[in-house]
């Protein structure tokens, strides 16, 4: 028998809602975003890497994907004030990321907590196979272990 191990891409800020956040200068609260100078190692969402000293960021609230409930929050997060490529890749954890502890919130498809798990970041995709082991798991949400912030979405794509 064959085991087959459910695929995942992994979600970075949407490039249009970043687009919305430039253009108006507002988050999803229609707060005013902050304009800010990188002082090196703020987590970017946009393309899932740490900032360099020096670079242009906003710092703004965003809620991530989940459905209208009390499971969706909206807390801060950094992107770039600029276009940027995006993340290297969306099929592997953000290499930049590696070795970073993170806790992988599971949610089902009604967008409530179906459980989760805090990991070292030593081998997140092991972490990320067992979530999904369970059926009921149809995305993670990686977030700061200190801070609680959103990092960035795992979706299942197949499994």
């Amino acid at each position: 028998m064959t085991t087959t191990h459910p695929t995942y891409r992994i979600g970075p800020l949407p490039a249009d809602v970043l687009a919305e956040v430039r253009r108006t200068g507002h988050d999803v609260a229609g707060q005013p975003v902050e304009r800010t100078t990188a002082e090196g190692g703020e987590p970017l969402r946009c393309c899932l890497r740490d900032a360099a000293p020096g670079e242009p960021l906003l710092l703004f609230g965003y809620a991530p994907p989940l459905a209208a409930g009390p499971y969706r929050e909206v807390g801060p997060i950094f992107a770039h004030d600029a276009d940027c490529p995006g993340p290297d890749r969306t099929d592997r954890y953000p290499s930049g990321w590696r070795g970073r502890p993170q806790v992988l919130r599971a949610y089902d498809r009604r967008g409530r907590i179906h459980g989760g798990r805090l990991h070292d970041g030593t081998d997140p995709e092991a972490v990320v196979a067992d979530l999904f082991a369970d059926p009921a798991v149809c995305r993670l949400h990686s977030r700061n272990v200190v801070h609680g912030c959103f990092m960035f979405t795992v979706e299942r794509t197949t499994g």
